[in-house]
């Protein structure tokens, strides 16, 4: 499954169904999808995202790989994971711009 963010202020950005329920739990959100953060709430998401960032950076925040061996898979960090989706976040913080999600 993918999930797509998006907002007037930035490009859409799709990420793996996991990756992004984790970063959206992070966020302070449920997780629920669809789902929507008007605008008032997304300095708050940002800042609980940043956060958590920049607590654990270096976690592997990677969907999981049927039948691969851990030595096998690729991990990328929670870090790398959430710079887009802070991007987006940023730039509709400053826009005053709402974002929603949902599969696509």
């Amino acid at each position: 499954m993918l999930i797509t963010f998006k907002t007037s202020a930035y490009a859409d950005i799709t990420m793996f169904g996991h990756v992004a329920k984790t970063l959206l739990g992070l966020m302070g959100h449920s997780g629920a999808i669809p789902g929507a953060l008007l605008a008032e709430d997304i300095p708050e998401a940002l800042a609980r995202l940043e956060a958590a960032v920049g607590e654990h950076p270096d976690r592997p925040l990677d969907p999981p790989q049927e039948g691969a061996r851990d030595e096998e898979q690729v991990h990328v960090s929670l870090a790398h994971r959430a710079l887009p989706l802070i991007a987006l976040l940023k730039a509709a913080a400053k826009a005053q711009a709402n974002v929603t999600w949902d599969q696509g």
